[in-house]
């Protein structure tokens, strides 16, 4: 049970990561700069993922419409979010992503502008045709819940003509919607029958994603600076609002504000676990007067290019810091961290202040 409260708490706090880095980015940088992380975001992601995805899936053989609603549709299910389905024809399919919008989740959907939202589309769905070899595939958006529609949703179409740049997402209010269906009849994958130790990984690994995307997408719009300061401010006000929650899902103690050792100790049970949950290779040991959670490499920028990588771990690592300071604002947390020709070396000293 710990391990699988572990897997939901990493997802839980790198999809808040997400919706937080989107906000702070609207409130302190504009909504046109918000619009292009998003853009940039989900473009990256489509371009790695799309294509190895439709494999996966074994959606290669079908039409391109029902191809691209279905890899949605199959996509998001497996990170935990519910997608409907429907085709019309081999020239038009439609996908939907109902309420709550897993993205902008609670309140946070009231501060998310049209443009930021729908850059998503412009990022990701707008290029499937393009990436299929197939100029003439479009999206069209018939409402998204940012503007107070009962879901996101659109279709797939295939034209007889090959799409400009402006035309691959359209935007048709009013003029469709979706037709009704019948949710228990819905396509399905093996993933239905999975046991939730492997949904739960699953949902992590989705979450993981994000965080993979992000740290790259935002050294690149904003340069290794603001982009540590950014995702920073943000990184560490998510650590402070979902430490509790994490916590006591985990069966560990919340603002106990003793400034102890046994305080230390109980932290730094959660920072392993949510550590090793996220794959990463974590020690934990005890030694003058506190405690040390080391871990061997920072497995989860594998592969990643990164301008300034030390940036990048700071501006995550102040989740961490922002979840200590939640635990016990009494407790000091000392973070040591080197890359070198052999790889990350990272530690974390967690004691009484």
């Amino acid at each position: 049970m710990a391990d699988l409260a572990a897997y939901r708490a990493v997802g839980t706090l790198y999809n808040a990561l997400m919706t937080a880095l989107v906000l702070g980015l609207v409130t302190r940088r504009g909504e046109d700069t918000a619009r292009e992380y998003v853009f940039r975001h989900f473009r990256r992601q489509h371009l790695e993922k799309f294509l190895p995805g439709i494999q996966k899936l074994g959606l290669a053989a079908l039409p391109a419409a029902p191809t691209c609603a279905l890899y949605h549709y199959h996509s998001n299910a497996l990170g935990g979010v519910k997608t409907g389905y429907l085709e019309e024809s081999d020239r038009k399919a439609w996908v939907r992503y109902p309420p709550p919008r897993w993205i902008w989740k609670g309140t946070a959907i009231a501060a998310v502008p049209h443009s930021v939202s729908a850059a998503m589309l412009h990022g990701w769905h707008g290029h499937n045709g393009v990436s299929l070899g197939k100029p003439g595939l479009g999206f069209v958006c018939t409402g998204m819940t940012v503007d107070g529609m009962p879901g996101l949703e659109g279709y797939y179409i295939e034209h007889d003509r090959p799409l400009k740049e402006d035309e691959r997402v359209r935007f048709a209010y009013g003029a469709e919607e979706m037709p009704r269906v019948d949710w228990s009849t819905q396509p399905k994958l093996a993933t239905e029958n999975w046991p939730e130790d492997r949904r739960l990984k699953t949902f992590r690994a989705y979450a993981i994603e994000y965080l993979r995307t992000m740290l790259p997408t935002l050294q690149e719009l904003l340069g290794p600076a603001d982009a540590r300061k950014e995702l920073g401010r943000v990184a560490r006000l998510v650590g402070l609002q979902f430490h509790e929650e994490t916590a006591r899902d985990m069966d560990l103690p919340t603002d106990v504000e003793r400034g102890d050792l046994q305080s230390a100790r109980d932290f730094g049970r959660w920072l392993s676990a949510i550590l090793t949950a996220s794959g990463e290779e974590i020690e934990t040991s005890e030694r003058d007067g506190g405690i040390l959670v080391s871990s061997h490499g920072w497995r989860v920028v594998r592969e990643l290019t990164l301008a300034d990588p030390l940036a990048a771990f700071d501006a995550w690592n102040e989740l961490w810091l922002g979840a200590a300071a939640a635990h016990d604002r009494f407790l000091k947390v000392q973070t040591s961290r080197s890359l070198g020709d052999r790889g990350w070396s990272i530690t974390w000293r967690i004691a009484p202040r």
